[in-house]
């Protein structure tokens, strides 16, 4: 797998709707009792650990999905949007907490 920042405009392209697609059903399933979740989290985290994306960047998919949602929940005039919305903050201090373990790990076996 190449880097994020070797990559071309359309490979970048496919690999950032890739894991946004991933990252979004992760999302709709993490405060449900999916027993797949802990593996598709960690085959979002291996996909964005391995293109050494940017941290800014899953923020940024982060909250580009959860503006997705709000204005669904919206459309579906639903008045608790924004309490729900909010605990997906969790999903992402997750997702960034298993990146860094990520890292931490990498870091120690090259020392």
């Amino acid at each position: 797998m190449l880097f994020f920042e070797q990559m071309n405009p359309e490979q970048k392209k496919e690999f950032l709707q890739q894991i946004k697609s991933d990252y979004r059903q992760i999302l709709i399933k993490y405060f449900s009792n999916d027993i797949n979740l802990k593996e598709k989290i960690d085959k979002f985290i291996n996909a964005v650990f391995c293109a050494n994306i940017p941290v800014p960047k899953i923020i940024e998919i982060h909250m580009e999905i959860v503006d997705e949602f709000s204005k669904q929940l919206k459309l579906e005039g639903r008045s608790d949007y924004s309490s729900l919305l909010l605990d997906y903050r969790l999903a992402l201090i997750d997702m960034l907490a298993h990146l860094c373990e990520l890292y931490r790990r990498s870091n120690a076996s090259k020392g």
